[in-house]
């Protein structure tokens, strides 16, 4: 059973400490970097962008992972530079960062994961950066996991962060926390843009990776905001044993299952976050999909439903323009047969058997004139069914992406 603690964060989990500086990296009068530090050896498992255009941190990180799954202590992030497409000098940059931390914390090599978000394609101010950690390495606390939240803001307007206690079956208590960032750029080929969940369970390295990869589809692959996979994306976990409870080792155990249960429900409620704060959004959308020939399909369904530039403009003037719903569901490649689709908008049924029902226009608007929002969609063909989040389409998120770097 998951219980989330008020106002928890990344650095809540036993043996986390966090901290952060003003490298002044492309923001003016804020902290720009954040370090988040385990008192001990931590394992660690992490998903990548598909992207094939992969930031020089997200390279480094993925060959990281495979050399030392089982001793990680640290994570540098930096806002305001993606440090992507900036060739041998952004590699060079990354490695900078990385040696700067170990040596500030007196840290084992490579040990440290690296993570940087903002503009594509600027270089890396790497003494700036490497400056910060020096001053952030003297501020590690275990009260700092909000602030280092906070300096990881890019467009976000605000920070992302919870933790939850989590009841294993043999009494113990294990903490997982977690922090995100994201606003726009968002689409899932694997998570959000950057994401770090933290836990003082002991995990083996592969059952976390077990654990992460189911918690992320369910999750932060469960969203959209705008349809663009960044080069950036990642999210890791990290496990650093500091509860005390057994070691988690078999994947069939009671206590496997209700760490993933706790991982997945700080997941999705970063995940959901990261919606919530969706450029320009002035509406979460819940999205659901059901009787579905498989889940893959009701996924299939539900992803393009909130990915649909019509589908999301219409919900952002509280259109209830169903046509353009079931006209995404049938290009979505899921299994469709229109007559059988049966489709309601905050609760109220507007379509069935593949044509309208003669419902009030204006109570239909009035249901997703609301910060809060559900559409479902059951195509009558099965049991799959899934559950994607999204967010409304304004002319908010023209004007925060046309003005980005100027």
């Amino acid at each position: 059973m998951s219980e989330f603690i008020e106002s928890g964060h990344a650095a809540s989990p036993t043996g986390w400490r966090a901290a952060t500086a003003a490298c002044g990296i492309k923001y003016a009068g804020r902290d720009d970097l954040a370090l988040l530090v385990s008192d001990t050896p931590a394992s660690a498992a992490a998903i990548f962008t598909t992207n094939k255009v992969k930031a020089a941190p997200v390279r480094y990180d993925m060959a990281l992972i495979q050399r030392n799954a089982g001793g990680l202590r640290a994570v540098t992030i930096n806002a305001g530079n993606a440090n992507a497409c900036t060739g041998p000098a952004g590699d060079a940059a990354v490695l900078a960062m990385a040696r700067a931390t170990e040596q500030a914390l007196g840290l084992e090599p490579e040990s440290v994961f690296v993570m940087s978000t903002g503009t594509i394609g600027v270089p890396m101010p790497v003494e700036k950066i490497t400056a910060g950690i020096a001053v952030a390495a003297t501020r590690l606390s275990a009260e700092a996991g909000v602030a280092a939240a906070r300096a990881i803001m890019t467009t976000d307007t605000r920070p992302k962060h919870c933790a939850a206690r989590v009841a294993l079956p043999d009494g113990s208590l294990i903490t997982i926390g977690g922090m995100a960032k994201g606003a726009g750029m968002i689409h899932p080929n694997m998570a959000t843009m950057l994401s770090v969940v933290t836990t003082d369970a002991a995990v083996h390295p592969a059952l976390l990776d077990r654990a992460l990869r189911a918690a992320a589809d369910r999750s932060f692959n469960s969203i959209s905001i705008d349809g663009d996979t960044s080069t950036n994306d990642t999210l890791v976990v990290l496990a650093n044993g500091a509860a005390g409870a057994p070691a988690i080792v078999d994947a069939a155990s009671p206590a496997f299952a209700a760490f993933q249960a706790g991982l997945l429900a700080v997941c999705q409620r970063l995940a959901q976050a990261v919606v919530r704060d969706g450029e320009g959004a002035t509406r979460f959308v819940t999205i659901t999909v059901r009787g579905a020939v498989s889940d893959a399909d009701a996924r299939l369904a539900a992803m393009t439903i909130a990915r649909s530039p019509l589908v999301k403009t219409a919900l952002y003037g509280a259109d209830p323009n169903w046509g353009r719903v079931l006209c995404a569901i049938g290009y979505s490649g899921a299994e469709v047969e229109p007559d059988r689709v049966v489709l309601h908008f905050g609760g109220l049924r507007v379509l069935e058997g593949g044509l309208p029902l003669p419902f009030d226009e204006r109570a239909a608007s009035d249901r997703l004139n609301v910060p809060e929002v559900e559409i479902d969609a059951d195509l009558g063909l099965g049991t799959g069914e899934a559950t994607v989040w999204t967010c409304d389409l304004g002319p908010d998120y023209i004007t925060i992406n046309a003005e980005y770097r100027t």
